[in-house]
């Protein structure tokens, strides 16, 4: 039985993967520091997995914990444009020396792979729809660029060392244990506990921009078929159902779900969002035989019933 280790899994998607590998009946060690993951998330697997609250930063106290592992997903990341625009410093530490140490405990345990979560921010300004693998990269900001330094230091390892490695840039990952209660959280969940505490949901400008928004079930499966797929070693695979929507398009969704008619409050564009994005899905299906199960609407329906029941 194979051996896995999830960084970051008591995170919002890490923890999802986690469940996912205990219903399987995989073998699972998770490493979090929680800064932004909870325990609660892990609440219906704790007593099956083996959980190390530690810091990917040092390389010395993670080390230890890759010992016979077999497959590393690496979700660990301090997330968010705007955090990173705030506090450039931390998020560099965190998501390229933090991943750099996490492919260098890998390589040096003998890891299999390594399936690193990696961003569609990397992508930028760059106007061309959809998103293709090999479009040029513009990060509009420090967390798309340790995104995508991420990506390089895998390929990296894969070439030199032989470090398998498949990165994966996930498309606006949304769904159940979203946290919304911070100003870094991801803008659905916020809308979402908007209306669920009747407040006006923020649009930061026209509402016009467009997002992938993938439901979380639909990474998770990806994630998985990463980890065994051999076509996808080396490469850099993008995450998403390769449609769009855009924001004011969501809160008329929003409105029909929870049965009402709220008006957003429109207040100025933020620096370093991207205005558009959408993925191509076609590397996806063709190295990972991957094909999303949960359209938009529906996985907003599944979040909303879970921000209810929460």
């Amino acid at each position: 039985m194979a051996l896995y280790l999830v960084t970051g899994g008591a995170g919002f998607i890490g923890s999802h993967i986690v469940e996912a590998l205990v219903r399987r009946g995989e073998t699972v060690r998770v490493l979090d520091n929680f800064a932004t993951g909870r325990r609660e998330n892990l609440v219906t697997v704790r007593e099956r997995v083996d959980l190390h609250e530690a810091d990917i930063r040092n390389l010395d106290t993670i080390r230890p914990l890759f010992g016979g592992v077999n497959y590393v997903i690496h979700e660990a990341a301090l997330p968010s444009v705007p955090r990173s625009i705030k506090d450039p410093v931390t998020t560099n530490a965190v998501n390229i020396d933090g991943t750099l140490n996490v492919l260098v405990a890998a390589h040096e345990a003998g890891v299999k792979r390594v399936v690193f979560a990696a961003s569609s921010s990397a992508y930028g300004d760059n106007p061309v729809l959809p998103r293709v693998e090999n479009h040029e990269p513009r990060p509009l900001s420090p967390y798309a660029l340790t995104k995508l330094a991420g990506e390089y230091y895998c390929q990296i390892f894969w070439r030199i060392y032989g470090l398998e490695t498949v990165a994966l840039r996930y498309f606006n990952i949304f769904g159940p244990r979203q946290n919304p209660d911070s100003p870094y959280s991801g803008v659905l969940s916020i809308f979402i506990a908007a209306y669920s505490r009747g407040k006006t949901p923020v649009i930061f400008g026209d509402g016009e921009q467009s997002r992938d928004f993938t439901y979380v079930e639909n990474a998770v499966d990806a994630t998985l078929r990463a980890c065994g797929a051999q076509e996808a070693v080396g490469k850099v695979v993008n995450v998403g159902v390769g449609g769009r929507n855009t924001l004011n398009e969501t809160i008329a969704l929003l409105n029909a779900i929870f049965g009402c008619q709220v008006s957003p409050r429109y207040d100025p564009p933020r620096p370093g969002d991207v205005r558009d994005s959408q993925a191509d899905i076609s590397l996806a299906r063709q190295v990972l035989g991957y094909e999303p199960q949960v359209p938009f609407e529906e996985g907003l329906r599944r979040t909303v019933a879970w921000f209810r029941e929460a």
